[in-house]
């Protein structure tokens, strides 16, 4: 999954509190990709010789897509807090959602690391209708906390229709 959308679920899930609340879950959401991809990227974009990834990127992505090592950090956040970190729920959920999505070929998601993992050979996540459907879903889902937040109100959209209508304003 391409890197905004993992912020933007994150976000819908985990975020919906408060607008400060969805902007940590979106950083969460996006921060297994931007650590261990996010350096190498911006070396790459400065520099005009491309490369291929160094050892310490796939180094940073098994840990950072690991769900032994999110879980060890979500208990040990929560015996720190006393209080469940649920915004760190977005990035087991971008682990979750990278192990279908990425093919053994390219960067497949060591969910078990630093144990032995069988790895799985997902459908490649930038194929157009994946993305088509990801973002429809998307559409969808954010529609849905939109209305579920602000319940759309018949009566005030009537007057305020009918209160155009006679100060001369039209319609709306």
């Amino acid at each position: 999954m391409d890197v905004l959308a993992h912020g933007l679920w994150g976000g819908a899930l985990f975020g919906n509190r408060s607008e400060q609340n969805w902007r940590w879950a979106f950083l969460v959401g996006i921060a297994p990709d931007l650590i261990a991809l996010g350096p190498f990227t911006v070396w790459q974009m400065l520099n005009s010789r491309t490369t291929g990834f160094p050892p310490y990127v796939y180094g940073a992505y098994n840990i950072t897509h690991s769900l032994v090592v999110w879980a060890v950090m979500a208990v040990m956040i929560w015996l720190f807090t006393s209080e469940f970190p649920w915004i760190w729920c977005a990035w087991g959920l971008h682990v979750l959602c990278d192990i279908p999505l990425h093919q053994i070929s390219f960067f497949p998601t060591p969910y078990l690391w630093p144990f032995k993992t069988d790895l799985i050979n997902g459908v490649f996540w930038a194929r157009p209708w994946l993305i088509a459907v990801n973002y429809a879903a998307l559409i969808l889902t954010y529609t849905y906390l939109r209305q579920k937040r602000e319940p759309f109100n018949v009566t005030g959209y009537l007057n305020l229709k009918q209160n155009a209508t006679k100060s001369g304003g039209g319609s709306l």
